[in-house]
């Protein structure tokens, strides 16, 4: 028996949806329709310091205005510390992780360039280096090559010893990291298909080899090209992206299509979701969404776009 599809959008509270956020959305939702399955909606609230107050509520009436509606109860990371803690301990049992008091400084001072940043050079491996400072706790990595057909990008290898080191997966100030809460809750929620930015395909294969050394699944990964302003910044809360007009979304769902290499027809620019949303789930092609952003995204002229060839 085939599993069930499901897909799912995962934002952090940290401002309103933009139109980076709406192709990551638009994407994942019909990916997972078109198959007959499920999409979710988590937020990704581990970061207090980050969270906007009301943002969360304003993330999920901009989803509902723009047609995008989700199945199952909404997940809210901040409620699911318990399952992160143990998941932490049993690493940690195992001997897969440990302390470490290293500062960026320090790391950066003595490490070659990785994935992302500094790798890792692995000061507190056997022993924490300052055991009275704060420390986070990092995985062991090794050598073993992970590899995986992404859907969109093409095959992507890493070896996390030689790219990144070993990793933080709980940070000095008390906070969860991403990558662990990320791999139990696609786990949990039974996601088998995780459509997303490719801001986030080199963070995938340390998804991979936590999936690995917990025992879990991995899913099908599809990165898609992250939507650019003029000067080929990434549209994101921290550079200022403007936020999705509720009152209006036809014209940006369908730059979005246009974005994506769906090419819908220039006289739905100014529909309905309803109606852009039933010829977009009909129509999606996970195979024309182009590896990178063929040309900025350009929000003053939502309906005016030139579809993407």
């Amino acid at each position: 028996m085939t599993a069930r599809v499901r897909g799912r959008f995962a934002p952090s509270p940290s401002g309103p949806l933009h139109a980076g956020s709406l192709v990551a959305a638009l994407g994942s939702l019909l990916d997972a329709r078109q198959q007959g399955g499920e999409w979710w909606v988590r937020i990704e609230d581990l970061d207090p310091p980050r969270s906007v107050p009301g943002a969360a509520d304003a993330i999920l009436r901009t989803l509902d205005a723009f047609g995008l509606h989700w199945d199952g109860p909404v997940l809210y990371q901040s409620h699911r510390l318990d399952r992160y803690q143990a998941a932490l301990e049993q690493l940690r049992d195992r001997g897969l992780a440990y302390p470490c008091s290293c500062t960026r400084r320090e790391i950066a001072c003595g490490a070659r360039p990785g994935c992302g940043g500094p790798v890792y050079p692995g000061y507190c491996r056997t022993g924490v280096r300052d055991p009275h400072r704060p420390s986070a706790i990092r995985l062991r990595t090794d050598h073993r090559l992970i590899s995986f057909e992404d859907a969109v990008q093409g095959r992507h290898d890493q070896r996390l010893a030689r790219d990144v080191g070993d990793f933080v997966i709980y940070r000095a100030d008390g906070l969860f990291a991403y990558q662990l809460a990320v791999v139990i809750d696609d786990a949990e929620q039974g996601i088998t298909q995780v459509v997303r930015g490719s801001d986030l395909l080199d963070s995938t294969p340390r998804q991979i080899y936590l999936q690995r050394v917990l025992g879990l699944a991995t899913p099908r990964y599809a990165h898609l090209p992250v939507a650019l302003d003029a000067h080929g910044h990434k549209l994101s809360k921290q550079n200022g992206a403007p936020a999705l007009d509720p009152r209006h979304p036809g014209p940006a769902l369908w730059a979005a299509l246009c974005f994506l290499g769906q090419q819908p027809p220039r006289e739905l620019a100014r529909a309905t979701p309803v109606t852009l949303l039933d010829w977009a789930q009909r129509h999606w092609r996970l195979e024309r969404v182009p590896a990178r952003a063929q040309r900025p995204w350009d929000g003053t002229r939502q309906g005016e776009s030139t579809p993407v060839d």
